[in-house]
């Protein structure tokens, strides 16, 4: 390989190589894949803590509560991000890394039509919050915190990703990941997967009684968050119809999406 840099690279070979490669790594990419289905399985029997302390935070309408935070909804993601002084940044920006975290952040309408909230936590006031937010082109809610929530859930010195669900007005921490744990989150599916319902789609194993629907019916459009696709078994049958026209299946047996293990 002719280049400015030295590098000690693959070897170049035909297409019908190549695609025997990747059919070779394809195998393990499923058992990772597979693998990451059973975590999440078990993150979901995961004992949970009752929060029995009363947490107040600063927000867009004023005053809040933890509870408040869940905005009805049964489950809420709170991520610790670092804009505060003393941060490298303020007040212009908040932390690098925690930036980044805010960049990669999916629509939070998908995760609120799975019945749960996102919300970012720092110690900024709220006007800087705003500020920020603004500038930057972020939508989540960002809450300031007033006392001791980072201290008593792990993010006090670091950042952090806490899941919470409700019983009513009972809450619960139910997981908690930091460090490069936080480097998977951003997507709709990595941000369900750590929280104690999941996906609530038919195939996961999840304890009894937990809610599940069909996959993709609830998926939406972000800007009409109340229209679901009505056509997304045909969907799924053309995709099948043109897998088997390829003359394979990426991803085994191609059926009508049922309850069970996701292919």
């Amino acid at each position: 390989m002719n280049g400015d840099l030295a590098m000690d690279t693959p070897p170049i070979v035909s297409p019908q190589e190549w695609e025997a490669a990747h059919q070779q790594l394809l195998v393990k990419e499923k058992e990772l894949t597979h693998a990451r289905d059973a975590l999440a399985a078990e993150r979901r029997r995961m004992p949970w803590v009752a929060v029995e302390k009363e947490y107040e935070f600063d927000g867009p309408k004023g005053k809040a509560s933890l509870l408040d935070l869940f905005d009805d909804r049964r489950q809420l993601i709170v991520y610790r991000a670092f804009f505060e002084p003393g941060v490298y940044g303020w007040p212009e920006h908040a932390c690098i890394g925690c930036s980044m975290v805010a960049d990669q952040v999916a629509h939070v309408a998908h995760l609120n039509a799975r019945d749960t909230t996102l919300a970012f936590a720092s110690r900024a006031p709220q006007a800087d919050i705003e500020r920020v937010k603004a500038r930057m082109g972020w939508e989540m809610p960002w809450y300031t915190m007033t006392d001791g929530f980072d201290a008593d859930f792990g993010v006090d010195e670091w950042h952090g990703t806490n899941a919470f669900v409700r019983d009513r007005d009972s809450v619960f921490r139910t997981y908690f990941i930091n460090a490069r744990g936080d480097e998977a989150m951003g997507s709709t599916w990595s941000y369900l997967d750590i929280t104690a319902l999941g996906r609530q789609e038919q195939w996961e194993d999840s304890p009894e009684g937990y809610p599940q629907t069909p996959r993709y019916e609830w998926w939406i459009w972000h800007d009409e968050p109340r229209r679901t696709d009505p056509d997304w078994p045909a969907c799924w049958l053309r995709r099948a119809r043109l897998t088997n026209v390829r003359g394979r299946s990426p991803r085994g047996p191609v059926e009508r999406p049922s309850a069970g293990r996701e292919p």
